[in-house]
């Protein structure tokens, strides 16, 4: 049995701008991957991209709605993970680059209406520099949040393992500084980070529901496609519904050689998870009286 979740559900896709596909991601042409994500009964994507922007939008989202989908968020994963650009680099000429990228990610989800993510492209610290690492990378994300606030966007930023980067590591450390940004701001929560910082993902989830642009999901320990039957899935749907979500679900995780299938035991696990919830007694219920809209 299979219910419809009451929130957008998406699977990270890769931007034809990028060098190879990106390996949380569907592994194939993002025409082709869309394609195939909208026949499973994906509601959208959340595209990575590398070096793009608002010139993009039209044709990223002519290529996406075709496939009956929509673009849900702008990643920026690639400009780190493909081209080593950061904004804690030494060099400040790497640093000025990162940036540039990001702006333009940026000006590409305004134009689509849509928030953008930063993760590692914050970068990692190097012995003797962690001060001023920290001063570079709170400005230059105080430049990004502007940016994308005055172009119609809004900056998610995800608290990532101290293996990803040396910044912000947990909910708390990323709201400290969306807190000092003067323009709207959100996390994105990741199950593998907040497993891999030793955080509860489930009361984690609960706790920023609200502050939460998108949970991002992957099964526990081997960051691959959920399994039917994952016990914590129906309690990470229930915290996100009594925590007031209103954000997206996005799959993220290693595709096992196999995207299709990946994408389908996701697909799979997550709806078999919001059936659970949709009996008679929770509050996912349509015969429940708590709406969860």
């Amino acid at each position: 049995m299979t219910a419809r979740l009451p929130w957008p559900l998406a699977y990270t896709v890769t931007g034809d701008d990028c060098a190879t596909p990106m390996p949380l991601g569907y592994e194939a042409p993002l025409t082709e991957a869309v394609g195939h994500l909208g026949e499973l009964g994906y509601d959208g994507v959340e595209v990575q991209v590398r070096d793009t922007g608002a010139h993009a939008a039209e044709a990223l989202a002519r290529t996406v709605e075709a496939a009956g989908l929509k673009v849900l968020g702008i990643g920026t994963g690639p400009v780190a993970a493909q081209d080593r650009l950061t904004l804690t680099d030494p060099s400040p000429d790497v640093r000025r680059h990162a940036l540039f990228r990001l702006l333009g990610a940026a000006r590409l989800a305004g134009e689509l209406g849509v928030p953008v993510t930063l993760g590692q492209t914050r970068g990692t610290f190097l012995p003797g520099l962690e001060d001023l690492q920290r001063i570079w990378a709170g400005r230059a994300v105080e430049h990004l949040a502007e940016e994308a606030s005055a172009r119609g966007s809004r900056l998610l930023l995800e608290p990532q393992s101290r293996v990803s980067t040396s910044l912000w590591h947990t909910p708390a450390q990323a709201l400290a500084v969306i807190d000092l940004l003067g323009t709207p701001a959100g996390l994105v929560l990741d199950t593998h980070h907040l497993d891999a910082e030793g955080i509860d993902v489930t009361q984690a989830v609960a706790q920023h529901a609200r502050v939460t642009g998108c949970l991002q999901l992957a099964a526990p320990a081997t960051r691959g496609p959920l399994a039917l039957g994952d016990p914590r899935l129906p309690s990470l749907l229930q915290a996100l519904h009594a925590g007031g979500f209103t954000g997206w679900l996005t799959l993220e995780h290693t595709q096992d050689g196999d995207s299709p299938k990946a994408a389908a035991r996701s697909w799979t696990a997550l709806t078999d998870a919001a059936a659970v919830l949709a009996r008679p007694d929770s509050p996912l219920s349509p015969m429940s009286t708590t709406s969860p809209f």
